[in-house]
């Protein structure tokens, strides 16, 4: 018999144990994931100017990380009987026992709402409710469908996009194309980066019944498929800026050349007797590709002011 979600729950939490201090706290706010977040919303905010005043440039960052780490803590207290049954994700602080479910859901909503707050009192109306669509997106549509849908890699990526355009609206919605752009680059560089890691760890996700694709498709060919696809957008994507007059074709230069060394690996990701070793390979790229990418446009549109 299927067990339900609330068995699994039930089984898989253990009680209490142990006192948790400020790092547990820590992690409960996915540091990395939140930082990705932060440095995104900065790329929006710097990329579209007009605004480079320090207070501002603290409070978008203040806000931004604030309502990441919440909606961290938030998703940890939702699947914290799925974490439980994953070996990547068990020694987390809820399914580890030393932080209570009732307090990562008190900590993930103060954490929110301080955000939101910050943005819509302090920055402004717009920035603020990208956030908060960013929160609905990410708790309530994707976290969710990752237990019913295999296009939860699709559906997430959306509010994994949306921290640039909070940057873009903090800083007063102008260059409305560049906005747009930021989003579609982060959204297609999201594919070839969670297919790689849905595809490493494959029987974890099968664990906790996430019908994910890589779970559904054991020979990894669509998998593989469609990372090489969103690959080849994101470098479509990554030309954008220069195509439409925002940024040089320094940058250009640099984001062809970024584009093809990330493409090379998802090319191999294609090949099944090289599919396990390369879906490392490839996620580890999709690291190093997304802030050398970002840092370049930055930097381009700083120093030619196009």
């Amino acid at each position: 018999m299927t067990q339900t979600h609330e068995q699994l729950r039930t089984e898989a939490l253990p009680a209490l144990t142990g006192q948790a201090d400020w790092r547990h706290y820590l992690e409960l706010t996915k540091p990395r994931l939140s930082l990705l977040s932060v440095s995104t919303a900065m790329v929006g905010y710097l990329a579209a100017g007009p605004y480079w005043e320090w207070s501002r440039t603290a409070l978008v960052v203040l806000g931004t990380a604030l309502c990441a780490g919440g909606v961290a803590a938030l998703n940890q207290w939702m699947e914290s009987d799925l974490d439980a049954l994953m070996k990547r994700t068990q020694d987390r602080p809820i399914p580890t026992g030393i932080i209570a479910p009732g307090s990562a859901f008190v900590l993930g909503w103060f954490l929110c709402i301080a955000g939101l707050i910050v943005l819509f009192r302090l920055v402004n109306g717009m920035s603020a409710f990208l956030a908060l669509a960013t929160l609905v997106a990410y708790l309530a549509i994707y976290t969710p469908a990752k237990k019913w849908s295999r296009w939860s890699t699709e559906i997430g990526a959306i509010s994994g996009a949306l921290p640039p355009m909070i940057g873009w609206a903090a800083a007063g919605r102008s260059n409305p194309e560049l906005g747009w752009t930021l989003f579609a680059i982060l959204y297609t560089w999201q594919m070839p980066h969670f297919f790689s890691l849905a595809w490493t760890y494959r029987s974890d996700y099968a664990a906790a019944h996430f019908p994910m694709l890589s779970v559904v498709d054991p020979t990894g060919t669509k998998v593989s498929r469609r990372a090489f696809i969103w690959t080849v957008l994101l470098v479509a994507a990554s030309a954008m800026p220069t195509l439409l007059g925002y940024c040089s074709w320094y940058y250009f230069a640099a984001a062809l050349v970024l584009g093809l060394w990330f493409l090379r690996s998802a090319i191999t990701f294609l090949n099944p007797e090289k599919r396990e070793t390369e879906a490392r390979r490839l996620f580890f790229k999709s690291i190093a590709y997304l802030p050398l990418l970002l840092a370049a446009l930055v930097a381009d549109r700083m120093i030619f002011k196009l």
